[in-house]
Formats: structure tokens, sequence, C-alpha cells
């Protein structure tokens, strides 16, 4: 990758890449990302007036984008990332961004879209993914092969911790 950092994870003595202090960096890093993402979309919403919805909630709205889902659908597909996604469904629905139907088949199961109020929140994230777009590229902030490996070491991770989940490594 292109990004250059000033941390050594070299052992003066012994010459050897220290992998718990990389792995432990890219924990925090992953942690931190996600919480200055959640920033940036509430400075996005400061911005625009959008003061009934907060910035996880938008997240949401946005993740939910055209689908119809219900709550377990999505925590286990990685639209939602808390443990209260309830709670915050509850709270879109009453705001108005969410509608929630019975499911025919199973009753204790809500299905949710978004309404057109919901629709303007997932533009006003949309738009701003785009501009961050346009300026990574304008800007060179990354290489053009970047991305996919950032992805594909991250997908690995994301293999590596439900492997370990699942067969309770």
């Amino acid at each position: 990758m292109s990004v250059s950092t000033a941390v050594s994870y070299t052992d003066e003595a012994t010459g050897q890449v220290d992998i718990k202090e990389q792995y432990l960096e890219s924990l925090t890093l992953i942690e931190r990302l996600h919480r200055q993402l959640l920033d940036v979309i509430k400075d996005e919403l400061d911005r625009t007036g959008q003061g009934d919805v907060n910035s996880v909630q938008a997240l949401l709205l946005f993740n939910i984008g055209d689908s119809e889902l219900t709550a377990g659908e999505l925590r286990t597909r990685g639209h939602y990332l808390g443990s209260n996604v309830s709670y915050n469904l509850k709270k879109l629905v009453e705001a108005g961004y969410i509608h929630h139907e019975r499911s025919e088949l199973d009753r204790r199961s809500v299905r949710v879209r978004l309404t057109e109020k919901g629709r303007q929140v997932w533009k006003l994230v949309a738009a701003l993914y785009d501009r961050h777009i346009s300026a990574i590229t304008e800007i060179g902030v990354l290489a053009d092969d970047d991305l996919g490996a950032i992805n594909k070491v991250l997908q690995q991770i994301e293999r590596f911790w439900a492997d370990q989940i699942r067969y309770r490594l």
C-alpha cells in the first residue's frame, strides 16, 4: 500500500517483525475508523439540519437501502454493528423513517423498509460517500489498487474471527 507510517514493528535485537504489535494496532484502527465514520456522518447530519436522527441510525438507514429486512437479517448481514438494533428501529419507526410490518409467515418477525423520509437520509449518506470517493480519487489519497488490497485483508480477518467463533478455536 502507498500509505506510509512512522511506526516500527521490527524488534531491533532480532530483526523480526512484531506481529502482536501490528495485530493490536490493526484492532485499534478498525475500532477508531468505525467511530470516526460515525463522527463524519454526524457532522453531515448536523450541517444539513437532520437533528432527529443520529449517525448510527443514519448508517442503519443507508444499509437498509432498497431492501426489506428483519432486525435479525440486519445483524446477520452485517448491516448493524450494535446490540440495540430493536431500539434504533423502534425510534426510526416512531420518527417516520422506517415502515414496519409483521411477517405473514412468522407473526413474531417484523419486516422493515425505508419510508420516503428514510430515503432522504439514505440519499444524504450516499452523497457523502460519493464526495469521499471523488476526493480520494482526485487527491490521490490511495493508489488504484489500495482499497482492493485493504478489503481483501479485512475479509481475511473477518473470516478468521468467524472461524474462531464457529469452530471454537
